[in-house]
């Protein structure tokens, strides 16, 4: 987890891909997954904003070739 200094109001701590083992379609395989953590200060953003942008984060790793549309 990364802390937020000021006068910054997030900050966001992306870990390096693992493979590790998940269900896909009841069977059992091994995906890349990656630690993300998003730290606010809670006076100047929102939690649910926090979600909002990790969300919008999430799609954009996930299907990449949205960032070129």
């Amino acid at each position: 987890a990364a802390i937020v200094n000021p006068p910054h109001a997030t900050i966001l701590a992306v870990g390096a891909g693992e493979q590790r083992p998940v269900v896909k379609g009841g069977q059992l395989a091994i995906a890349t997954v990656m630690s993300v953590t998003l730290s606010t200060d809670h006076r100047a953003v929102d939690g649910a904003l926090g979600a909002e942008l990790l969300a919008a984060f999430k799609g954009y790793i996930e299907k990449p070739m949205t960032l070129l549309v």
